[in-house]
């Protein structure tokens, strides 16, 4: 495909096929993606009317490795092409040129290219020297021509039919000049020039689209293409296809990560910058989960293979970001549906102001630059490009810093967002509770008091026993021997520790043992106004201190939504905890709404309540329960840590569970939608501008007449300028 109109051919094609009830063609990707009813249509079936209507698909399996080879034996080829015509079309033009150059500024050609002494022989070496150029870019002209007969004109058909005309024009005029011996006007120099100009534009074109899809290649480069695994007992280097799930993989120092997997011995920490932005080493040990293509640090270990080839984190990735790069945003359907009709409008245009002029008087030759300027400057490769790129270069940019967006239609919705709700549990916290304050009765050391409760709690499955035993294994704590245990439902539990009578748990469990609170009371509602759930220690029926636990808010959750505030965004909180817990937390990062008691069931209903309001809501979760809600939602933003149901729910994946990356999705899409505006807008305004230009709306006030071949520079120039204007999404960098 050379142009938008060529994507609406092929999208037609697919179309015209009964049982097909959707066609889309990524003109930058050059990838088309149908829905089709099998019972009614096989893709065979497809491949012929998009033959039939002159070009040739192949299914993606077909493509493969072979796809990177053919893109660069095509940027060579555009590249010999250039070459060899500007061989030729360099003296063709100093040749046409000569009587001009040897007037105006003193520079003496050979005489035997002057055209008044020697008219035959300076319309003979033209002629010869633009033939070669013709046969170098005969594509234009069987593509073009093939192209306009089938009733779908396109680029190739514009440039065909503008240098076919100046060719034959200046064919006859030879014929003329060898007949009267005397010089006619030929326009050998604006065919040669024209295609000359236009395949360097198209080879700028290419490396530069190549530089749009760099995303992809970089994910698929960072994976290993060996791993070492145990087989029989001995260490094996194996390709990384024929590891299997359950294979014992062995990772050294500085080695990269084969596939995703389980950490079975050792210790170490892991780069894994690359695939989730986070540039931090992530600690890892025993029962640590892996990622492929991440790097291995410091320490030796071996790891049990869980997810292998397409299941691995970085296939998943890669296959998200490719779905993203040939999904439509609605921006551009429009600007694809405008570059269907427009070529055979500027077909139009070109015979009615060619004709008009001719009409008015003015020369043949003054109504072919006119007929030849308008159909070489109207080309829309800028408008076919002005989106696709744009979003190629977005998506591949937010891989790159762990925010995976997963379509175009996302991409472009994300910048609309007013306002945000947010999961409390996992999203704006950690998920996991954690000990957070002690205070002890007098003459009780800390340290005591968390080891006594650790050791009561060894046998607890609560999650905030969980919190108390893993605080004091990680400062290495005495767990003493229990003699015997009882939790009592609702309260808390009794212990019997070397003949000693302890008690963990609520009030309600004091009061029922007549353990005296004293001044405590007041310090654990202190503890519980802040969200924490303050339990109290008793031993043999005295209290001797309280442990607080509390899930608490992550690094970075007020940052975020002090951001989300500062782009206008209102931020609100859902969550299924008692209204207390919620509000404090909501104080403490300061969100405009709070939804407490929601039950998981309900979330995606007060979603839909803001919309009703006539906003536009993003959702971020990260659990089971979040998934309605997220399809519910305006876009639907996954914590990559979350569960596959709440990922595969969501429009948006953020793979490093930071509430930052919500900032930095929204701050991209308004980025990448400001910039395909900018490039719908020189391309518009670029052909808006060029057409009249061509058809001589200057020179009725006295200006200049277009040239052919700047009409033709300045077609290639708006296609890389549009191009160029999309990689600047390159230096993106998030705002936190």
């Amino acid at each position: 495909m050379t142009c938008a109109a060529c994507a609406r051919a092929v999208e037609k094609a697919a179309l015209k096929v009964d049982g097909v009830s959707e066609a889309n063609v990524n003109f930058a990707t050059e990838n088309l993606k149908i829905n089709f009813d099998p019972d009614k249509v096989k893709i065979s079936d497809v491949k012929k009317s998009i033959e039939k209507s002159g070009y040739k698909a192949f299914e993606e399996s077909e493509k493969g490795a072979n796809d990177a080879k053919r893109k660069e034996k095509e940027i060579q080829g555009l590249k010999n092409r250039f070459i060899f015509s500007a061989i030729f079309s360099v003296p063709l033009l100093i040749v046409a040129m000569g009587p001009m150059i040897t007037d105006k500024m003193g520079i003496v050609l050979p005489n035997m290219i002057n055209p008044m002494d020697h008219a035959r022989i300076y319309a003979l070496i033209q002629l010869l020297l633009v033939v070669p150029v013709m046969i170098i870019g005969r594509k234009y002209f069987t593509v073009g021509f093939k192209s306009l007969f089938r009733k779908s004109p396109n680029m190739d058909s514009l440039i065909a039919i503008g240098t076919s005309a100046a060719f034959i024009y200046s064919f006859v005029s030879v014929i003329k000049t060898f007949l009267d011996g005397i010089q006619y006007h030929m326009y050998f120099e604006s065919a040669g020039v024209i295609l000359t100009l236009i395949t360097l534009g198209k080879y700028f074109e290419f490396l530069a689209k190549g530089k749009t899809s760099e995303a992809i290649r970089k994910l698929m480069e960072l994976a290993p293409k060996t791993a070492k695994v145990f087989k029989n007992g001995k260490e094996v280097e194996i390709s990384i296809d024929e590891v299997k799930v359950g294979d014992i993989v062995i990772v050294r120092p500085g080695e990269k990560i084969p596939v995703d997997g389980e950490v079975t011995e050792g210790v170490t920490s892991v780069d894994e910058s690359m695939l989730t932005g986070e540039s931090i080493p992530v600690e890892k040990t025993v029962g640590s989960k892996v990622i492929g293509a991440s790097i291995n640090k410091n320490g030796f270990i071996k790891y049990k293979a869980t997810k292998v080839g397409k299941d691995t984190v970085l296939a998943q990735i890669i296959k998200l970001v490719e779905q993203a790069q040939e999904s439509k945003a609605p921006i551009e359907k429009l600007a694809d549906v405008i570059a269907g009709y427009f070529v055979p409008v500027v077909i139009g245009l070109a015979f009615i102001s060619s004709l008009a002029w001719f009409l008015y008087g003015e020369s043949f030759v003054f109504s072919v630059t006119i007929f030849i300027s308008v159909l070489v400057i109207a080309c829309p490769c800028a408008l076919g490009l002005a989106t696709p790129t744009a979003i190629m270069v977005g998506t591949g940019k937010g891989a790159e810093y762990g925010v995976l967006i997963k379509s175009g239609v996302a991409l472009e919705s994300a910048h609309k967002i007013d306002t945000v709700v947010l999961d409390k549990t996992g999203t704006i916290t950690e998920g996991k509770p954690r000990v957070t304050d002690i205070f002890t009765a007098d003459g009780i050391e800390k340290d005591y008091l968390l080891s006594l409760a650790a050791s009561c709690e060894i046998g607890s499955e609560h999650p905030l026993g969980d919190a108390i035993v893993k605080e004091a294994k990680d400062k290495k704590y005495e767990i003493q021997n229990v003699d015997s245990f009882k939790a009592i439902s609702g309260h808390g539990i009794e212990a019997l520790i070397q003949g000693k009578k302890v008690l963990l748990g609520n009030k309600k469990l004091m009061t029922e043992n007549n353990v005296a609170l004293n001044d405590m009371e007041d310090k654990a509602n202190e503890l519980a106004s802040l969200g924490k759930t303050p339990m109290y220690v008793a031993l043999d029926n005295k209290l001797i201190g309280i442990i607080a636990v509390a899930d608490i808010v992550k690094e970075n959750s007020k940052k975020a939504i002090d951001k989300l505030h500062s782009l206008g965004i209102e931020v609100a909180m859902i969550t299924g905890d008692n209204k207390k817990t919620a509000y404090a937390i909501a104080k403490q990062v300061g969100v405009d709404r709070t939804l407490a008691e929601v039950l998981p069931r309900d979330k995606a209903n007060e979603v839909k309540k803001l919309q009703n309001e006539n906003k536009k809501v993003a959702m971020v979760g990260d659990g089971i329960n979040d998934a309605p809600a997220l399809a519910q939602a305006d876009i639907g933003m996954a914590i990559g840590s979350g569960t596959d149901v709440a990922i595969e729910s969501a429009d948006i994946v953020l793979m490093k569970s930071d509430l930052v990356d919500v900032v930095t999705a929204i701050d991209l899409s308004k980025k990448t939608i400001r910039n395909i505006k900018e490039n719908l807008f020189w391309a518009f305004g670029y052909n808006t501008l060029g057409i009249p230009v061509a058809m001589g709306v200057l020179f009725i006030f006295g200006g200049p007449l277009l040239n052919p071949m700047i009409a033709a520079l300045a077609m290639s120039f708006s296609s890389v300028s549009v191009l160029l204007n999309a990689l600047r999404l390159k230096k993106f960098k998030p705002s936190i």
